[in-house]
C-alpha cells in the first residue's frame, strides 16, 4: 500500500452523454445521486434510443467544453453550438452529424446514466497506468477511454475493487461516502481510439487476459461476475447527496 495519501486527483463529468468529458475542480451530488451536469443532456433518436458509443464510433469526434456551465459542442466542420442555449440548433446539428432525427432531451435531477438507481462511477489513478501499459498508450488516453467520474490518487492500482462484494468497506471524500455498488462492465468504447474512435484488434482478449493476471487480492471474487470489467460504480447514500466532492479532498476509507 502506497504512503501517499489517498485523495481525488481529478473529477470529471460528461455534460452530454457519450460525448466528451470535461474536468471540474468541485461538483455537487444531486439529489437523484448522480453528479451535477454528468450526462445532463442526450441525443435520441425518432424511436427513442440514444445515440451513444455503442452505437456509433461517431460520437468521438465532436468536442466539448462548459461555457458559464453550459456544454458547447464543436463538430468536425467547425460549426459549433450551445446546448443549453439553443435545443433546436442542436438538435439540427445532431441530426445531420449522426444520421437521424434528433431529439436533445435534459434531466438534471439525476441525469441520463445507464444504471439509474447508481451514482458516480470511480477509479484509481494507478489503475489507469495499468490500463495504459496494457495497450501502449497513455494515462490521459485511459482517462477518456474509460470515462470516470472519480479519480483518486495515493492507491494502488484497482483499489477500487475492495468497496464491491458482500461486508465491503465504504470511502469518504470531503464528507460524502461513497458505497460501492458493482464493477462496471465494459463495452466496445474502451477498446477505441478516443480522437478518431478506431477500434483496436484483440482489445477484449488482451483486457481479459491482463485483468486476470492483475485481479487484486482484496477483491471479493464472488461480485465480480467475469473479468470484462474496470471501476466501479459508486452509490451516495440520500442523506449525503447535496454534498460538495472537491479536487484534493482526501479520500478515506470507513
Amino acid at each position: 500500500m502506497s504512503m501517499e495519501t489517498a485523495k481525488v486527483e481529478r473529477l470529471r463529468v460528461f455534460p452530454v452523454k457519450s460525448l466528451e468529458g470535461v474536468d471540474v475542480t468541485e461538483v455537487e451530488v444531486l439529489e437523484g445521486g448522480t453528479l451535477k451536469r454528468d450526462r445532463e443532456y442526450a441525443v435520441f433518436d425518432a424511436d427513442g434510443e440514444v445515440v451513444n458509443g455503442k452505437r456509433t464510433p461517431r460520437v468521438h469526434r465532436p468536442d466539448l467544453r462548459l461555457e458559464e456551465g453550459a456544454p458547447v459542442v464543436s463538430f468536425p466542420d467547425d460549426k459549433g453550438v450551445n446546448v443549453a442555449n439553443n435545443r433546436e440548433r442542436a438538435e439540427e446539428l445532431f441530426g445531420d452529424f449522426f444520421g437521424v432525427d434528433a431529439t436533445v432531451s435534459r434531466d438534471d435531477e439525476r441525469g441520463y446514466v445507464d444504471r439509474r438507481s447508481m451514482g458516480p462511477s470511480v477509479i484509481s489513478t494507478a489503475t489507469l497506468r495499468e490500463f495504459a501499459s496494457w495497450f501502449d498508450t497513455t494515462v490521459e488516453s485511459a482517462r477518456r477511454r474509460l470515462r470516470a467520474n472519480v479519480e483518486v490518487s495515493g492507491v494502488p492500482a484497482f483499489w477500487e475493487d475492495r468497496f464491491v462484494g458482500h461486508e465491503a468497506p465504504s470511502f469518504e471524500v470531503g464528507g460524502v461516502r461513497f458505497e460501492g455498488v458493482t464493477p462496471c462492465g465494459r463495452c466496445v468504447v474502451p477498446s477505441r481510439d478516443p480522437d478518431t474512435g478506431k477500434e483496436k484488434g484483440g482489445f477484449r482478449e488482451r483486457f481479459i487476459e491482463k485483468r486476470r493476471e492483475a485481479f487484486p487480492e482484496w477483491a471479493d471474487e464472488d461480485a465480480f461476475d467475469h473479468r470484462y470489467t474496470v471501476m466501479i460504480i459508486a452509490r451516495v447514500p440520500e442523506q449525503e447527496r447535496g454534498g460538495i466532492v472537491g479536487v484534493g479532498d482526501e479520500a478515506r476509507t470507513v
